[in-house]
């Protein structure tokens, strides 16, 4: 059962995190999972073209594009961000069937290069997220913490772009697992300790983390990432704002999409080894 607009926030504002969340029905992820997973196909033979599908679906795919700015979601985090919402990124995470891949424990805030902690993510699932299959785990509270440090691992298991996880001891009894259908979603702040492990099953576990932030936000550096703008106004032009994908695939958006990777780039791996990174 899905919890109410009202219960979201009031769990998201207690625990740091709140779920389910109705996005979509099975059959509309179905049929988003299944356009993702033909464009993977189609961009087989280009590498750098699928690294960038897969970092920026809804810069290239319209049915990812009508997915982060569904009025029912867009309401929901509106509730706890206010009426001004930008998407910063929408990266895919996979785990094919019978996976070891792993998520450790980490803050999402961490290497993002953003001035202050008016963020949240809702994360999508497109297919099963059970234990079994490697679903999301958090700690309830954790998000009070803040900011904690963390030590890169760059694990060619690990998911994350560092490898990175939390350098504090993380009670593994506290957390609770994240169960969700497909076209379900959890919301959660961006200093929620959370992780996730293998994917057990003979199915890709596949999610859609949607950054949401406030357009007060700005990078550190400087630097005008490219976002999309999904509610109200942006008073502040910190960002490069773009608009719906031209198409499916089209070249004018991954020119935008290869501008914005050098940017991710020097943010993401700053004071790292960038060559080693996962994403981007």
């Amino acid at each position: 059962m899905s919890a109410t607009a009202e219960q979201l926030a009031n769990s998201y504002e207690r625990d740091g995190f709140a779920f389910p969340l109705d996005v979509m029905s099975a059959d509309e992820a179905g049929t988003v999972r299944a356009d993702l997973e033909a464009a993977e196909a189609e961009l087989a033979d280009d590498p750098s073209r699928l690294s960038m599908l897969r970092s920026y679906p809804d810069r290239l795919l319209p049915s990812f594009d009508a997915m982060v700015r569904k009025p029912h979601v867009v309401d929901a985090v509106s509730r706890l961000l206010g009426p001004d919402l930008m998407v910063w990124s929408s990266g895919l995470f996979i785990k094919d069937a019978n996976s070891t891949n792993i998520v450790t424990w980490h803050q999402d805030l961490t290497y993002w290069g953003l001035d202050d902690a008016d963020e949240l993510t809702v994360w999508v699932a497109l297919s099963p997220a059970t234990v079994e299959s490697g679903c999301m785990r958090f700690v309830p509270g954790s998000h009070r913490h803040r900011q904690v440090a963390h030590t890169d691992t760059f694990d060619a298991n690990n998911l994350l772009s560092r490898g990175q996880e939390v350098a504090v001891e993380v009670d593994e009894s506290d957390a609770v697992d994240i169960v969700l259908r497909p076209g379900q979603a959890s919301m959660h702040h961006g200093h929620l300790f959370h992780s996730s492990g293998p994917n057990r099953t003979g199915n890709r576990r596949i999610g859609a983390a949607v950054r949401y932030i406030r357009p007060s936000m700005k990078q550190q550096t400087g630097d005008r990432s490219l976002v999309a703008l999904v509610a109200g106004t942006d008073d502040f032009g910190h960002f490069t704002v773009a608009g719906s994908p031209r198409g499916r695939l089209a070249d004018e958006d991954f020119d935008l999409c290869r501008q914005d990777t050098e940017i991710k780039r020097r943010v993401l791996y700053a004071g790292a080894e960038a060559r080693k990174g996962q994403r981007y």
